[in-house]
Protein backbone atom coordinates (compact mmCIF):
# COMPACT_ATOMS: atom_id res chain seq x y z
CA UNK A 1 0.00 0.00 0.00
CA UNK A 2 2.87 2.37 0.78
CA UNK A 3 4.35 1.86 -2.69
CA UNK A 4 0.98 2.62 -4.27
CA UNK A 5 0.62 5.89 -2.36
CA UNK A 6 4.14 6.97 -3.30
CA UNK A 7 3.46 6.02 -6.92
CA UNK A 8 0.31 8.08 -7.28
CA UNK A 9 1.86 11.02 -5.42
CA UNK A 10 4.71 10.92 -7.91
CA UNK A 11 2.24 10.78 -10.81
CA UNK A 12 0.37 13.80 -9.51
CA UNK A 13 3.55 15.83 -9.11
CA UNK A 14 4.79 14.94 -12.60
CA UNK A 15 1.47 15.76 -14.28
CA UNK A 16 1.09 19.09 -12.47
CA UNK A 17 4.70 20.13 -13.08
CA UNK A 18 4.47 19.38 -16.82
CA UNK A 19 1.00 20.80 -17.37
CA UNK A 20 2.32 24.03 -18.90
CA UNK A 21 4.12 22.03 -21.60
CA UNK A 22 0.85 20.86 -23.08
CA UNK A 23 -1.19 24.06 -22.88
CA UNK A 24 -2.82 25.33 -26.09
CA UNK A 25 -1.42 22.47 -28.13
CA UNK A 26 -3.83 22.98 -31.02
CA UNK A 27 -2.79 26.63 -31.39
CA UNK A 28 0.82 25.55 -32.02
CA UNK A 29 0.24 22.85 -34.63
CA UNK A 30 3.18 22.19 -36.90
CA UNK A 31 5.75 24.19 -34.90
CA UNK A 32 7.58 21.25 -33.27
CA UNK A 33 10.63 19.48 -34.62
CA UNK A 34 11.90 15.89 -34.43
CA UNK A 35 8.43 14.67 -35.35
CA UNK A 36 9.86 11.26 -36.31
CA UNK A 37 9.52 10.56 -32.59
CA UNK A 38 5.74 10.45 -33.08
CA UNK A 39 5.73 7.83 -35.84
CA UNK A 40 4.34 4.62 -34.29
CA UNK A 41 6.19 1.34 -34.66
CA UNK A 42 5.30 -2.34 -34.55
CA UNK A 43 2.39 -3.91 -36.40
CA UNK A 44 0.52 -4.95 -33.24
CA UNK A 45 0.46 -1.44 -31.75
CA UNK A 46 -0.36 0.27 -35.05
CA UNK A 47 -3.24 -2.17 -35.73
CA UNK A 48 -4.88 -0.98 -32.49
CA UNK A 49 -4.28 2.68 -33.43
CA UNK A 50 -1.68 3.14 -30.67
CA UNK A 51 -4.31 2.70 -27.97
CA UNK A 52 -2.65 -0.15 -26.06
CA UNK A 53 -0.71 1.52 -23.26
CA UNK A 54 -1.54 -1.16 -20.71
CA UNK A 55 -1.97 -4.61 -22.29
CA UNK A 56 0.85 -4.60 -24.83
CA UNK A 57 3.41 -6.46 -22.77
CA UNK A 58 7.12 -6.64 -23.39
CA UNK A 59 9.13 -5.25 -26.24
CA UNK A 60 6.04 -4.68 -28.42
CA UNK A 61 4.82 -2.06 -25.93
CA UNK A 62 8.16 -0.39 -25.20
CA UNK A 63 7.54 2.49 -27.64
CA UNK A 64 4.02 3.17 -26.34
CA UNK A 65 4.88 3.00 -22.64
CA UNK A 66 8.38 2.10 -21.39
CA UNK A 67 6.86 0.60 -18.23
CA UNK A 68 5.44 -2.27 -20.33
CA UNK A 69 8.89 -3.68 -21.10
CA UNK A 70 9.30 -5.45 -17.74
CA UNK A 71 5.91 -7.20 -18.05
CA UNK A 72 7.20 -9.74 -20.55
CA UNK A 73 7.33 -13.44 -19.63
CA UNK A 74 10.48 -13.88 -21.76
CA UNK A 75 14.04 -13.36 -20.60
CA UNK A 76 15.16 -12.07 -24.02
CA UNK A 77 13.15 -10.53 -26.84
CA UNK A 78 13.78 -9.03 -30.27
CA UNK A 79 11.51 -7.38 -32.83
CA UNK A 80 11.93 -5.90 -36.30
CA UNK A 81 9.36 -3.95 -38.30
CA UNK A 82 9.04 -2.13 -41.60
CA UNK A 83 6.38 0.47 -42.41
CA UNK A 84 5.71 2.18 -45.72
CA UNK A 85 4.91 5.65 -44.39
CA UNK A 86 3.68 8.70 -46.31
CA UNK A 87 5.35 10.39 -49.32
CA UNK A 88 7.39 7.29 -50.25
CA UNK A 89 9.11 7.23 -46.84
CA UNK A 90 9.90 3.89 -45.20
CA UNK A 91 10.28 3.53 -41.43
CA UNK A 92 12.59 0.80 -40.17
CA UNK A 93 12.55 -0.21 -36.52
CA UNK A 94 14.39 -2.78 -34.46
CA UNK A 95 14.63 -3.50 -30.75
CA UNK A 96 16.10 -6.05 -28.36
CA UNK A 97 15.59 -6.53 -24.63
CA UNK A 98 16.88 -8.73 -21.84
CA UNK A 99 15.91 -9.26 -18.23
CA UNK A 100 18.45 -9.13 -15.42
CA UNK A 101 17.05 -10.97 -12.42
CA UNK A 102 16.67 -8.74 -9.40
CA UNK A 103 17.62 -5.62 -11.35
CA UNK A 104 15.05 -5.11 -14.10
CA UNK A 105 14.67 -5.24 -17.86
CA UNK A 106 16.81 -3.32 -20.36
CA UNK A 107 15.89 -2.51 -23.93
CA UNK A 108 17.69 -1.04 -26.92
CA UNK A 109 15.87 0.32 -29.98
CA UNK A 110 16.69 1.95 -33.29
CA UNK A 111 14.32 3.81 -35.62
CA UNK A 112 15.36 5.10 -39.03
CA UNK A 113 13.48 6.90 -41.80
CA UNK A 114 14.47 5.94 -45.33
CA UNK A 115 13.90 8.98 -47.57
CA UNK A 116 14.65 9.02 -51.31
CA UNK A 117 17.39 11.29 -52.62
CA UNK A 118 16.38 14.94 -53.05
CA UNK A 119 17.82 17.19 -55.74
CA UNK A 120 19.70 20.29 -54.55
CA UNK A 121 18.13 23.59 -55.60
CA UNK A 122 19.49 27.11 -55.16
CA UNK A 123 18.34 30.65 -55.86
CA UNK A 124 20.42 30.61 -59.02
CA UNK A 125 19.26 27.09 -59.98
CA UNK A 126 15.63 26.68 -58.80
CA UNK A 127 15.16 23.71 -61.15
CA UNK A 128 18.09 21.85 -59.59
CA UNK A 129 21.87 21.82 -59.69
CA UNK A 130 22.22 18.19 -60.72
CA UNK A 131 23.42 17.27 -57.22
CA UNK A 132 21.43 15.19 -54.73
CA UNK A 133 21.40 14.65 -50.98
CA UNK A 134 19.87 11.96 -48.81
CA UNK A 135 18.19 13.15 -45.57
CA UNK A 136 18.75 11.13 -42.43
CA UNK A 137 16.38 10.86 -39.44
CA UNK A 138 17.43 8.42 -36.72
CA UNK A 139 16.43 7.72 -33.12
CA UNK A 140 18.43 5.45 -30.81
CA UNK A 141 16.73 4.52 -27.54
CA UNK A 142 17.84 2.93 -24.28
CA UNK A 143 15.06 1.75 -21.95
CA UNK A 144 14.99 0.54 -18.36
CA UNK A 145 11.88 -0.96 -16.78
CA UNK A 146 11.16 -2.70 -13.49
CA UNK A 147 8.24 -4.36 -11.72
CA UNK A 148 7.83 -2.65 -8.33
CA UNK A 149 5.20 -5.19 -7.32
CA UNK A 150 2.98 -7.79 -8.95
CA UNK A 151 0.73 -4.90 -10.09
CA UNK A 152 2.99 -1.88 -10.66
CA UNK A 153 5.68 -1.38 -13.30
CA UNK A 154 7.72 1.70 -14.16
CA UNK A 155 10.01 2.54 -17.04
CA UNK A 156 12.14 5.25 -18.59
CA UNK A 157 13.59 5.66 -22.10
CA UNK A 158 16.38 7.98 -23.20
CA UNK A 159 16.29 8.71 -26.94
CA UNK A 160 19.25 10.08 -28.87
CA UNK A 161 17.84 12.03 -31.82
CA UNK A 162 19.77 12.87 -34.98
CA UNK A 163 18.65 14.68 -38.13
CA UNK A 164 20.76 15.41 -41.21
CA UNK A 165 19.76 17.54 -44.20
CA UNK A 166 22.54 18.03 -46.75
CA UNK A 167 25.22 20.15 -44.99
CA UNK A 168 23.31 20.78 -41.76
CA UNK A 169 22.39 18.52 -38.85
CA UNK A 170 20.76 18.64 -35.43
CA UNK A 171 21.13 16.34 -32.44
CA UNK A 172 19.29 16.15 -29.14
CA UNK A 173 18.05 13.92 -26.39
CA UNK A 174 14.52 13.19 -25.22
CA UNK A 175 13.06 11.16 -22.37
CA UNK A 176 9.94 9.02 -21.97
CA UNK A 177 8.68 7.97 -18.53
CA UNK A 178 5.80 5.62 -17.90
CA UNK A 179 3.90 3.72 -15.23
CA UNK A 180 1.35 0.91 -15.43
CA UNK A 181 -0.97 -0.53 -12.79
CA UNK A 182 -2.75 -3.84 -13.36
CA UNK A 183 -5.88 -5.29 -11.73
CA UNK A 184 -7.08 -1.81 -10.87
CA UNK A 185 -9.78 -1.73 -8.16
CA UNK A 186 -9.17 -5.49 -7.78
CA UNK A 187 -10.81 -6.10 -11.17
CA UNK A 188 -8.95 -8.92 -12.89
CA UNK A 189 -7.63 -7.83 -16.29
CA UNK A 190 -8.37 -4.12 -15.79
CA UNK A 191 -5.32 -1.86 -16.01
CA UNK A 192 -4.22 1.76 -16.07
CA UNK A 193 -1.18 3.40 -17.65
CA UNK A 194 0.32 6.85 -18.02
CA UNK A 195 3.30 8.04 -20.06
CA UNK A 196 4.96 11.40 -20.59
CA UNK A 197 7.02 11.28 -23.76
CA UNK A 198 9.60 13.34 -25.60
CA UNK A 199 10.71 15.59 -22.75
CA UNK A 200 14.01 17.28 -23.44
CA UNK A 201 15.91 20.44 -24.34
CA UNK A 202 15.42 22.32 -27.57
CA UNK A 203 17.32 21.35 -30.71
CA UNK A 204 18.87 23.53 -33.41
CA UNK A 205 20.57 22.93 -36.75
CA UNK A 206 24.29 23.50 -37.21
CA UNK A 207 26.71 22.98 -40.08
CA UNK A 208 28.45 24.51 -43.06
CA UNK A 209 25.16 24.68 -44.95
CA UNK A 210 24.27 27.69 -42.79
CA UNK A 211 27.22 29.68 -44.14
CA UNK A 212 26.30 32.15 -46.87
CA UNK A 213 28.53 34.13 -49.21
CA UNK A 214 27.54 37.81 -49.02
CA UNK A 215 28.87 41.25 -49.86
CA UNK A 216 30.07 43.16 -46.79
CA UNK A 217 29.39 46.55 -48.29
CA UNK A 218 29.80 49.57 -46.01
CA UNK A 219 32.26 47.76 -43.73
CA UNK A 220 36.03 48.14 -43.55
CA UNK A 221 36.36 44.57 -44.75
CA UNK A 222 35.26 44.80 -48.37
CA UNK A 223 34.27 42.10 -50.85
CA UNK A 224 32.56 38.73 -50.55
CA UNK A 225 32.81 37.05 -47.15
CA UNK A 226 31.02 34.21 -45.38
CA UNK A 227 28.30 34.83 -42.82
CA UNK A 228 26.84 32.15 -40.59
CA UNK A 229 23.05 32.00 -40.24
CA UNK A 230 21.94 31.19 -36.71
CA UNK A 231 19.12 28.67 -37.05
CA UNK A 232 16.14 29.02 -34.74
CA UNK A 233 15.84 26.31 -32.11
CA UNK A 234 12.79 24.08 -31.90
CA UNK A 235 11.10 22.04 -29.19
CA UNK A 236 10.44 18.32 -29.07
CA UNK A 237 6.84 17.12 -29.65
CA UNK A 238 6.04 16.28 -26.02
CA UNK A 239 2.92 14.27 -25.19
CA UNK A 240 1.00 13.20 -22.12
CA UNK A 241 -0.85 9.91 -22.60
CA UNK A 242 -3.31 8.22 -20.26
CA UNK A 243 -4.72 4.80 -21.07
CA UNK A 244 -7.06 2.12 -19.78
CA UNK A 245 -7.16 -1.51 -20.80
CA UNK A 246 -9.28 -4.56 -20.07
CA UNK A 247 -8.48 -8.17 -20.87
CA UNK A 248 -11.65 -10.23 -21.01
CA UNK A 249 -11.32 -14.00 -20.91
CA UNK A 250 -14.27 -15.59 -22.72
CA UNK A 251 -13.18 -19.21 -22.29
CA UNK A 252 -9.97 -21.23 -22.35
CA UNK A 253 -9.35 -20.47 -26.04
CA UNK A 254 -10.94 -17.08 -26.68
CA UNK A 255 -10.25 -13.68 -25.16
CA UNK A 256 -10.54 -9.96 -25.93
CA UNK A 257 -8.11 -7.12 -25.26
CA UNK A 258 -9.89 -3.73 -25.17
CA UNK A 259 -8.01 -0.42 -24.93
CA UNK A 260 -8.61 3.33 -24.83
CA UNK A 261 -6.07 6.17 -24.65
CA UNK A 262 -6.23 9.94 -24.34
CA UNK A 263 -3.27 11.97 -25.62
CA UNK A 264 -2.57 15.64 -24.97
CA UNK A 265 0.23 17.23 -26.98
CA UNK A 266 2.08 20.52 -26.86
CA UNK A 267 1.88 20.93 -30.66
CA UNK A 268 -1.31 19.17 -31.74
CA UNK A 269 -4.94 18.72 -30.82
CA UNK A 270 -6.13 16.17 -28.28
CA UNK A 271 -6.35 12.59 -29.53
CA UNK A 272 -8.69 9.81 -28.40
CA UNK A 273 -7.73 6.30 -29.47
CA UNK A 274 -9.67 3.09 -29.14
CA UNK A 275 -8.57 -0.39 -30.12
CA UNK A 276 -9.24 -4.05 -29.60
CA UNK A 277 -7.69 -7.46 -30.16
CA UNK A 278 -9.33 -10.87 -30.46
CA UNK A 279 -7.12 -13.74 -29.33
CA UNK A 280 -7.76 -17.34 -30.33
CA UNK A 281 -5.76 -19.88 -28.35
CA UNK A 282 -2.87 -17.41 -28.07
CA UNK A 283 -2.08 -18.30 -31.70
CA UNK A 284 -4.25 -16.22 -34.04
CA UNK A 285 -5.10 -12.55 -33.51
CA UNK A 286 -7.42 -10.05 -35.20
CA UNK A 287 -7.06 -6.36 -34.34
CA UNK A 288 -8.66 -3.01 -35.09
CA UNK A 289 -8.65 0.59 -33.92
CA UNK A 290 -9.54 4.20 -34.59
CA UNK A 291 -8.22 7.65 -33.60
CA UNK A 292 -10.41 10.73 -33.09
CA UNK A 293 -9.30 14.39 -32.92
CA UNK A 294 -12.43 16.42 -32.04
CA UNK A 295 -10.49 19.67 -31.56
CA UNK A 296 -9.24 19.69 -35.16
CA UNK A 297 -10.91 20.29 -38.48
CA UNK A 298 -11.89 17.19 -40.42
CA UNK A 299 -9.06 17.54 -42.96
CA UNK A 300 -6.36 18.16 -40.31
CA UNK A 301 -6.25 14.49 -39.27
CA UNK A 302 -5.20 12.35 -42.21
CA UNK A 303 -5.34 8.98 -40.40
CA UNK A 304 -8.40 6.77 -40.19
CA UNK A 305 -9.22 3.17 -39.37
CA UNK A 306 -6.53 0.65 -38.47
CA UNK A 307 -6.65 -3.14 -38.65
CA UNK A 308 -4.34 -6.10 -38.53
CA UNK A 309 -3.72 -9.78 -37.94
CA UNK A 310 -1.06 -11.76 -36.13
CA UNK A 311 0.24 -15.28 -35.65
CA UNK A 312 2.21 -16.75 -32.75
CA UNK A 313 4.24 -19.92 -33.19
CA UNK A 314 5.55 -21.91 -30.23
CA UNK A 315 8.81 -23.48 -31.38
CA UNK A 316 9.77 -25.05 -28.07
CA UNK A 317 12.22 -22.68 -26.41
CA UNK A 318 11.49 -19.97 -28.97
CA UNK A 319 8.28 -17.99 -29.57
CA UNK A 320 7.91 -16.53 -33.05
CA UNK A 321 5.47 -13.67 -33.72
CA UNK A 322 4.48 -12.46 -37.18
CA UNK A 323 2.17 -9.43 -37.42
CA UNK A 324 0.68 -7.19 -40.08
CA UNK A 325 -1.12 -3.84 -39.73
CA UNK A 326 -3.02 -1.53 -42.06
CA UNK A 327 -3.66 2.17 -41.45
CA UNK A 328 -5.98 4.25 -43.58
CA UNK A 329 -4.40 7.53 -44.77
CA UNK A 330 -6.00 10.43 -46.62
CA UNK A 331 -4.13 12.20 -49.48
CA UNK A 332 -1.30 9.60 -49.38
CA UNK A 333 -0.98 5.86 -49.86
CA UNK A 334 -2.28 3.79 -46.95
CA UNK A 335 0.30 2.57 -44.45
CA UNK A 336 1.29 -1.10 -44.25
CA UNK A 337 3.38 -2.46 -41.39
CA UNK A 338 5.07 -5.85 -41.17
CA UNK A 339 6.86 -7.04 -38.05
CA UNK A 340 8.59 -10.16 -36.79
CA UNK A 341 9.37 -10.85 -33.15
CA UNK A 342 11.25 -13.48 -31.13
CA UNK A 343 11.12 -14.37 -27.48
CA UNK A 344 12.99 -16.98 -25.45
Amino acid sequence: MKKIKILFAFLLIVVLSTGSLFASGGARNGTAGATQLLIPVGARGVAMSGSAMVNLDGIEGMYYNPALLSRSTHQTQATFSLMNYIADIDVQYGAVSFNVEGLGTFGFSFKSLNVDDIEVTTVQNPEGTGQFFSPGFNVIGLTYSKMLSDRISVGITANLINEELALVSASGIGFDVGITYSNLANIQGFGFGIAIKNLGPQMAYEGSGLNIDADAGGLRRQGQIFYKIEAASFELPSTLEIGLGYQLSIDQQNSLNLNGTFQNSNFYGDEYRIGGEYNFDNTFFVRGGYMMTPDLEEDENIYGLTAGVGLNYDLGNLDLKVNYAFREVEFFDNNHVFSVGFGF
